[in-house]
């Protein structure tokens, strides 16, 4: 199944795996909620699905499909390999990613892989995943460093609580929180409260 709101790519694809000889297009959807209807009626082995769709994400929608049948293999396709997405499509379920600037010997190869059951990255997309783990890692490394004092006020500052008020939960001086937010600022590599709050919360910090 081919999900994707461009009808132009549709048809190119459907030409490319015509020649293929082991494929066959069962169903075109351009939205995330067509693809679902489609994929209940007709359990596709395979659906290549565009992240950037209309309304319902790719992302969106494949998390939701393979909920309903675990069976169905995605293929994520962007014009685009940002490492956020890949990571997210792949969170969602998505068995491979692939670059819509990919030449269909690769898409084609990337079709078989997940339909075999195994993970397919396109170069790019390897690429920007491997740099997202990277800088994971090394925050994580980071996160470690930080004194009992400072993960105390980093729950607080993601939890919206302000200098003041941290400092009289905890009992110390305003001027010592804002000596600890810096310190969590500069260890985590972080810039502003927004994405220390973000931070808490993919950690697990906080239930913000």
């Amino acid at each position: 199944m081919l999900v994707d709101a461009q009808r132009m790519l549709r048809e190119g694809l459907r030409i490319i795996l015509a020649h293929a000889g082991d494929m066959v297009v069962v169903a075109e959807a351009d939205d995330g909620s067509a693809a679902l209807a489609l994929a209940r009626a007709l359990a596709p082995d395979v659906a290549v699905v565009d992240i950037n769709l209309a309304g319902m994400s790719g992302i969106e929608a494949t998390r939701r499909m393979l909920a309903e049948n675990p069976g169905i293999r995605v293929l994520g396709l962007s014009a685009v390999a940002d490492r956020r997405l890949v990571l997210q499509m792949l969170e969602a379920g998505a068995r491979g990613y692939i670059d819509k600037s990919a030449g269909s010997a690769e898409l084609l190869r990337g079709i078989r892989a997940v339909a075999q059951g195994e993970a397919f990255l396109y170069a790019e997309a390897a690429a920007a995943l491997v740099e997202s783990l990277r800088k994971r890692s090394m925050r994580r490394q980071r996160s470690e460093a930080l004194g009992r004092r400072e993960r105390e006020v980093l729950q607080l500052l993601a939890g919206g609580k302000t200098s003041v008020q941290i400092a009289a939960v905890l009992h110390i001086a305003t001027g010592t929180v804002e000596v600890h937010r810096r310190n969590i600022m500069r260890k985590l590599d972080l810039h502003n409260v927004a994405d220390l709050t973000r931070y808490a919360i993919r950690e697990g910090l906080t239930s913000a």
